[in-house]
């Protein structure tokens, strides 16, 4: 078994939208919202014909619910919904497509989501790390050009629009997958993010450093501990939709 740590949803970056989303950090709710389409490193791509862009107007009453208004800025840009929880896909472009492909994930390995979030009242910087989702997948990633089937375009944002070569996606397996219906909190600053020492020593640790405040998808080092023996435990329900 193999597990990774990704970081996923809006968050500080300009390229990421510069915002974040919000959450309460007594109870755990907290409002999914997806990065900005930008169509990666090349330029935006083509949202391909019969798909409208994505618009950020779902999330606008989750977060309202929070107390931390969606910002106008996102009214009139299209949103890159991934992970797509209503349909469990996750997808990937790139450098870190790339370092996916090496790892060759495959079914019943695990894809353990984390968003950067913000109390209604924190001040700047002042941020939640938080596990908002996981996946055990269903099958090894496809590349999103071998996803022939148009009605299965619709599912990920790497299908609905023009996939480049070195797109692929992941679909996590039902009932075993989900977004967290409240997120827990995996974070603590010392002048950075960084992965909370207790749970180092619980999850068996991540491979390289524990800071978790940008960087590439972390690989945990011992999956079964981090997933038997912690996750599970948490007995968080998996919710298939995005919120």
């Amino acid at each position: 078994m193999q597990a990774l740590l990704v970081r996923v949803g809006i968050d500080s970056s300009d390229k990421s939208g510069n915002w974040n989303a919000p959450v309460n950090p007594e109870t755990g709710e907290f409002a999914y919202v997806p990065i900005l389409e930008t169509g990666g490193k090349n330029g935006e791509k083509k949202i391909r014909p019969g798909y409208e862009k994505i618009s950020y107007e779902q999330f606008k009453v989750p977060c309202g619910k929070l107390g931390r208004e969606l910002h106008s800025k996102f009214d009139d840009k299209p949103a890159h919904l991934d992970p797509d929880f209503r349909h469990l896909t996750y997808g990937d472009e790139d450098n870190k497509a790339a370092q996916l492909r090496n790892l060759k994930l495959v079914e019943g390995d695990i894809l353990a989501f984390y968003a950067g979030l913000k109390p209604p009242n924190a001040g700047p910087g002042e941020l939640v790390h938080a596990l908002i989702g996981l996946y055990v997948l269903a099958c090894e990633p496809k590349r999103a050009l071998d996803i022939r089937n148009k009605e299965d375009w619709g599912k990920n944002a790497h299908t609905r629009r023009e996939p480049g070569e070195d797109d692929i996606v992941f679909f996590g397996k039902k009932g075993d997958s989900g977004r967290l219906e409240r997120c827990i909190d995996i974070g603590e600053y010392r002048n950075g993010y960084y992965l909370k020492s207790e749970l180092w020593e619980k999850w068996g640790g991540l491979r390289g450093s524990d800071w978790i405040q940008r960087g590439p998808h972390r690989s945990l080092l011992n999956p079964e501990r981090f997933y038997y023996e912690w996750f599970k435990k948490q007995n968080i329900p998996l919710l298939q939709q995005n919120n």
